[in-house]
């Protein structure tokens, strides 16, 4: 985790629970879960999720894990947000924390490593205070923010598992990056974090793409990217989890832990309509545009191949 105190860098002691938090018992028991993050205020992707995840057989439940607000610096997007995702479970991310209680020094809240350069981190920052200010014109909005939890716990099938937003151990950890777990030390952190949380599987998001990884004793890590944005190069979906005792029908990868098939689902929301409204509250100029733009239409310079880490072990990926 970041030590530098810039803001955009900084993790606030706030945002730290410790991966033994997460032993507690599980607060939702179902067959099958879906955990949503990084849906960055995408109104056409939300849509997306909320259809394919109806059209779900059987036992099942939704949890969006944070930094579901991002672009929707629109009143009535930023309302349609947060009142649909409140009608389902919810953690906060870095963004909704920040919206809801800023912290001095915290910026946005990201807590970016040393690979994202300054300009990044600089423009995350003046977002968020854009998002903020929308968020402060919204009844009850921060309030409801804030009451989120940073995790929660969920057995499915029988197994364990940890919806977390950053990592085990923080809301804007970057543990469970792809960069990181790509590593000999980041592996062996995750081993330890799962014998101090006692689960069989990690959901997580926020370092924005994605990663289905082995770690051994049978677990994994799954961190779905974004739900909200293109993950691999010259695509335009989104991704989410999805954990069941059934197979879905076309996962576009999947991993088998004991009862439970873990997978990687394609939110495939119109990529076009979702291109022009975004340039109408982000035109060229703006800090989101130069973020974000060329990954909405382009995909980021991330492979499928790359995502999918089936068996421990170090594998090594440029950050």
């Amino acid at each position: 985790m970041s030590a530098d105190p810039r803001p955009g860098r900084s993790c606030p002691l706030s945002y730290r629970y410790g991966a033994a938090a997460l032993a507690a018992p599980a607060s939702l028991r179902t067959d099958t879960l879906w955990v949503v993050g990084g849906l960055y205020g995408n109104t056409l992707a939300l849509e997306r999720v909320l259809a394919d995840f109806d059209a779900e057989p059987g036992d099942k439940r939704l949890v969006f894990n944070g930094d579901f607000h991002w672009f929707d610096v629109a009143p009535d997007e930023f309302r349609r947000v947060n009142d649909s995702v409140l009608a389902h479970q919810a953690t906060r991310g870095n963004v909704e924390s920040e919206i809801a209680r800023p912290q001095a020094q915290a910026g946005c809240g990201c807590a970016y490593p040393e690979w994202v350069n300054d300009e990044t981190v600089a423009r995350s920052n003046r977002i968020i205070e854009r998002l903020r200010a929308t968020a402060q014109r919204m009844p009850g909005a921060c309030a409801q923010l804030a009451a989120l939890p940073m995790f929660r716990v969920a057995e499915v099938g029988g197994e364990r598992v940890a919806i977390v937003h950053g990592d085990a151990d923080a809301l804007a950890g970057w543990g469970f990056s792809q960069e990181t777990l790509a590593t000999r030390e980041g592996e062996d952190a995750a081993r330890r974090a799962f014998d101090a949380a006692g689960v069989r599987l990690f959901a997580s998001s926020h370092s924005c793409l994605p990663v289905l990884q082995g770690v051994a004793g049978g677990r994994a890590v799954i961190n779905n990217g974004a739900a909200g944005l293109p993950n691999f190069a010259g695509t335009r979906y989104g991704i989410a989890t999805r954990i069941s005792v059934a197979p879905s029908g076309s996962p576009l990868y999947r991993m088998r832990l004991g009862a439970l098939h873990v997978e990687a689902v394609a939110i495939a929301f119109d990529a076009q309509r979702w291109a022009r409204r975004f340039l109408e509250r982000w035109p060229p100029g703006s800090d989101a545009h130069a973020s974000y733009y060329a990954r909405i239409v382009n995909g980021p310079s991330y492979r499928i191949e790359q995502a999918l880490r089936p068996t421990p072990g170090v594998v090594r990926v440029a950050a």
